[in-house]
Order: structure tokens, then sequence, then C-alpha cells
């Protein structure tokens, strides 16, 4: 019981920490946002363009635009609940998850889905959550268990991305995302052991 109590006590110290690189990260997707409105939307280029030579540099980039306002705003808020979360587990473990994700979410976009231009943090925000619940399922610790329960409770509806949704929606990036989430749970740890020796 002891154990449980003491990491609650560390959740919410690292939680309130972790809000100030919450609000970067969500920050700076906006700021992007402007400038995107600012250049007519013009960094829609960026996105993911299946099976195009030239939409392959959207792999990387594609998570950092948004079509507008309302799909920024809901992903900015599921975001900065889910960075937050996920920084518990330390600043390398957020960064590496965050690249395998981005990388995986886009190379399977590009592979795979619909004509058309993807774009949006949305894989980003699935694949943050499926980490953080797939990791409390394999590892199974007590710190792990806390942050996957938090995930259900208050976004368990993010689930119901997965499903195909109205036109104009990459629901294929939800799909991949997720998925990317999950693989990360294995790559992540191994990328980090490799990195240190």
């Amino acid at each position: 019981m002891s154990e449980w109590i003491n990491n609650i006590q560390q959740l919410i110290l690292a939680s309130r920490q972790n809000l100030v690189i919450s609000a970067y990260c969500v920050g700076a997707l906006w700021v992007i946002h402007f400038i995107n409105i600012a250049l007519g939307m013009r960094l829609r280029a960026f996105g993911v363009i299946p099976r195009k030579s030239y939409g392959i540099i959207g792999i990387i980039t594609h998570p950092f635009i948004h079509g507008h306002f309302e799909h920024l705003f809901f992903n900015s808020i599921a975001l900065f609940i889910l960075v937050d979360l996920l920084l518990i587990y330390g600043m390398p473990t957020f960064v590496i998850t965050t690249a395998v994700i981005i990388i995986i979410t886009g190379v399977l976009v590009w592979c795979f889905a619909r004509p058309g231009v993807h774009i949006g943090a949305s894989g980003v925000m699935m694949g943050y959550w499926t980490y953080l619940l797939a990791n409390a399922i394999i590892t199974q610790s007590s710190m792990s268990w806390l942050l996957g329960a938090l995930c259900v409770y208050y976004l368990g509806g993010l689930g119901l991305n997965l499903l195909p949704s109205e036109p104009g929606t990459s629901w294929e990036a939800h799909v991949f995302g997720a998925l990317a989430g999950i693989a990360a749970v294995f790559i992540t740890p191994l990328i980090i052991v490799l990195i240190i020796n």
C-alpha cells in the first residue's frame, strides 16, 4: 500500500514539474499553425502524401501541421495531458517514444493510407495513448498502472478515433499511430539500452 501512496505522490510532483514542458510542446504547434496561416496554409505541403516521392518528407513533418483551429484545439487538450503523463517516464523515454511513433505512423500512412494530404498530431496523440495503456499491461508496475488508469479515466473516448469517421479525417493516422504506440513499448527500451551502452 505504501508503494502505491509513494507512486501517487511522485506522480503528482512529476506531473506539476512537467506542465511547463507540455505547454511548450503544445504552444509550438500553435506557433506553427499561425505561421501556416500567414503563409496561406502552404505548410500543408509538408503533410504525408501517400506513395508520392515528394510526400516522403511528411513522414517526419506531418504531426506539426494542422488544417484548422478546431483540429488543433482538440488535439491540444489531449496532447497536453498525454505529454505530461509520458514525461513521468523521463525525458529520454519521451523523446525516443515520440520519434518512434512519428516515424512508424508516417511510414505506414505513406504506404497504406488513402490518397490525399495527411496532417495533424492525432496519430502521435493516439500513439501516446496506446503506449501508456500497453506499457501498463506489459510492465505491470504500480506507476504504469496509475498512468494507464489516468488515460482510461480522462481520455477513454480516444478509442473512438480508431473507427473510420467523416471525410477529411485521417483515421488511418489514428489507427497507425495507435499501433506505433504499442510498438514503441518494445522499441524505446531497446534504443535507450543501445544509447547507454
